[in-house]
């Protein structure tokens, strides 16, 4: 495989913390400066088509990224805005359920970044309730999922991996099901995108949410939401601004027409840096392939794996496991591969007894090699 290391600008030390941040593409400061900076500095306000140019490829980026279509993408300046926008705009006159229960339940696995729940609750004065499984149960626990269903679930929020433990969810599998109580079905891929293949033709739900910040190296600030065209026309956002209309530029207050696509999402003047640096990790993610980072990834978590296995509190199946190895250890082990991965200046965190190491694209054979020498050292 070619070295893409070379394309990324590392910090010095060992990178592990993809999961957090990703790296710098090198092209990200030149790629900026002459899509975003010099037309500003050019062109002042006449600058905007340009930079409209940016979102559209974003959007474009994305589209090949997940196998989707580019209309049918909106940028959100995060995942818990996107779901936050989606709930607010499902339709009142479907809520009611077989039973004459309104569907207002909003059901997702306990393990899912707190920010998904924090959305839900700020939308309680809407009637929407937030119901967890328990964090006892396996995220792919289809039993489990099927004990909190019920027609009064109105959306099923599945996290495609899990941030705190790296396990990947079977969204095919735990969608079907929660489609059979006619639950509309999400998926954040905050953690998934770039570093795990994502097909949205296979998937076949209803909206989807991520990120740039992590594994598609794009930097903070850049969100973005996927909704299925064949039920976009009955979701009415509440968040309007101009961007939202059909023709942005008719500038008639007194008329207002929902654009066609998810960008009826959009809002009012976008922002436009933030993508602009997306912009160029999605191409670098896109042109590198996730599948060849995925295969990279779990080459070099294997390597880990091999010599940390035995040191283990929790078992770990890298079938099961994202662009992270999740690892538990005891105290006395904790503390002795802590200073062990500082001596080598290596960038990771540590939350209790886990160490959260990320391998991706930019990580080398060298580097797995070291972490597991380090575990074989292991009090």
């Amino acid at each position: 495989m070619q070295d893409s290391s070379q394309q990324f600008s590392l910090p010095k030390g060992m990178y592990l913390l993809s999961h957090s941040v990703g790296c710098l593409p090198v092209l990200t400061r030149s790629e900026v400066g002459q899509t975003y900076f010099e037309p500003w500095q050019q062109k002042g306000g006449d600058a905007w088509p340009t930079w409209l140019t940016v979102i559209e490829q974003f959007c474009h980026e994305l589209s090949h990224l997940f196998n989707a279509n580019t209309a049918d993408f909106c940028p959100q300046p995060s995942v818990s805005s996107g779901l936050s926008q989606y709930l607010q705009a499902l339709p009142t006159h479907s809520e009611a359920s077989a039973t004459g229960q309104k569907r207002r339940r909003v059901l997702m696995h306990a393990s899912a970044f707190p920010s998904l729940g924090f959305a839900v609750q700020g939308l309680q004065n809407m009637g929407f309730e937030l119901t967890l499984i328990d964090k006892r149960y396996d995220p792919n626990d289809l039993d489990a999922w099927q004990k909190h269903l019920s027609d009064d679930v109105a959306v099923a929020v599945i996290t495609h991996v899990h941030s705190n433990t790296g396990v990947v969810s079977n969204v095919t599998q735990i969608s079907q099901l929660c489609q059979t109580y006619n639950a509309r079905v999400v998926v954040d891929v905050a953690q998934s995108a770039g570093a795990v293949p994502v097909d949205l033709q296979e998937w076949q739900v209803d909206a989807l949410f991520g990120s740039c910040v992590k594994w598609l190296c794009g930097g903070p600030g850049a969100g973005f939401m996927w909704v299925n065209p064949a039920h976009i026309d009955e979701l009415e956002p509440k968040q309007l601004g101009w961007f939202s209309h059909q023709d942005p530029f008719e500038f008639d207050i007194e008329h207002f027409a929902f654009a066609q696509g998810a960008k009826r999402f959009w809002g009012g003047t976008p922002s436009i840096l933030p993508y602009a640096s997306a912009l160029v990790g999605l191409q670098q993610i896109n042109q590198i392939g996730p599948q060849a980072i995925h295969a990279h990834s779990k080459s070099l978590q294997k390597i880990v794996l091999a010599s940390a296995e035995k040191h283990l509190l929790t078992p770990l199946s890298l079938k099961q496991t994202g662009g992270t190895l999740c690892l538990h250890l005891s105290q006395k082990k904790s503390v002795a591969l802590q200073d062990k991965l500082k001596a080598a200046h290596a960038y990771f965190d540590q939350r209790e007894d886990c160490f959260r190491l990320s391998w991706h694209i930019y990580n080398s054979a060298q580097e797995a090699e070291l972490v597991a020498d380090m575990f074989q050292h292991l009090p």
